[in-house]
């Protein structure tokens, strides 16, 4: 069976992520300096992250059961919610380190060896980030996607602490090493944030981006047997993208002629997005009642519009 592009790259960031921790920190520890030794807690993290990444996106590929008869797609969500707030963490503790370093005054040692790990670091993330960005726009996976943005910070922070190492060796002034790790951890923790929101988002059902909403509007206003239509409703799982709605016809219209029409309209609406899975359920009215059925969902009685 062959490995879908999403799963493929969490294994690969979990190699890269593997690598770059047991560089970082044994030059961190060496060396001294808290802007790599946290960049070697974040490189750690990053693996768990991808590592767990990979079981999350294979759990969200198993098909629909009896039990879950939507499939398991925001798995990816919960995911990302998780990698996140992990994120969040480790920004805290980075930020915990640069102020103990800030107080206690520790010396920063083996600059060199620490600034080639770092020109290191950058290179081989600058290729992970190039790689991870091409998955991400051709599956429009949110896991993948939150993962090349955690490497993307990741490159940010990195180019900081080779800028901070440079400093401590021109001025030996170690304080540098302690204030740049402390803005590190801050926007660590920034980034962090849209990782998180996107993944609630999901797991509420949020509507799907208003650009995709009102061209999913046109596609049923402009079929000339639609008489109208209400209720329309979207969301998405991360994978899949749910749409409701309800279609007005003439009353007189057969079963057959409807769901042609239907067909047809579903049709347009997912060439919208091909990179994602459509699921889409029309109901047919032989009048407009979006009133009606307004009343009901508002738990009102019929006759107390």
């Amino acid at each position: 069976m062959s490995m879908s592009p999403q799963k493929r790259a969490t294994i690969v960031a979990s190699s890269v992520a593997i690598i770059l921790t047991i560089v970082k920190f044994a030059i961190g520890v060496a060396s001294g300096s808290v802007a790599v030794l946290a960049s070697a807690i974040d490189s750690l993290l990053d693996t768990v992250i991808s590592i767990f990444n990979f079981f999350a996106i294979k759990k969200s590929e198993e098909k629909a059961n009896d039990n879950f008869q939507y499939g398991k797609g925001k798995v990816q969500a919960i995911a990302a919610v998780i990698e996140g707030t992990i994120i969040t963490l480790s920004g805290f503790y980075i930020i915990y380190e640069a102020i103990n370093k800030a107080v206690t005054g520790t010396e920063t040692v083996m600059l060199t060896p620490a600034i080639v790990v770092m020109i290191f670091s950058i290179a081989v993330t600058f290729l992970l980030v190039e790689y991870l960005m091409g998955v991400a726009k051709k599956t429009d996976n949110i896991v993948i996607k939150a993962d090349a943005l955690h490497y993307q910070t990741d490159l940010l922070s990195n180019g900081v602490i080779l800028l901070s190492l440079v400093l401590v060796y021109f001025t030996d002034w170690d304080i540098i090493d302690a204030i740049f790790g402390f803005g590190i951890g801050i926007y660590i923790i920034y980034s962090a944030y849209e990782i998180i929101q996107e993944g609630v988002f999901i797991l509420l059902d949020r509507a799907l981006e208003p650009e995709i909403v009102k061209s999913i509007e046109k596609k049923l206003s402009e079929h000339p047997l639609v008489n109208g239509y209400h209720w329309l409703k979207t969301r998405t799982d991360g994978t899949h993208n749910y749409v409701e709605f309800h279609l007005v016809l003439e009353p007189d219209m057969t079963l057959m002629e409807a769901h042609r029409i239907s067909d047809q309209i579903e049709e347009r609406i997912m060439k919208l997005d091909d990179k994602k899975t459509w699921i889409i359920t029309p109901h047919y009215d032989p009048y407009d009642d979006e009133e009606v059925n307004d009343s009901i969902r508002d738990g009102k009685p019929l006759g107390l519009v």
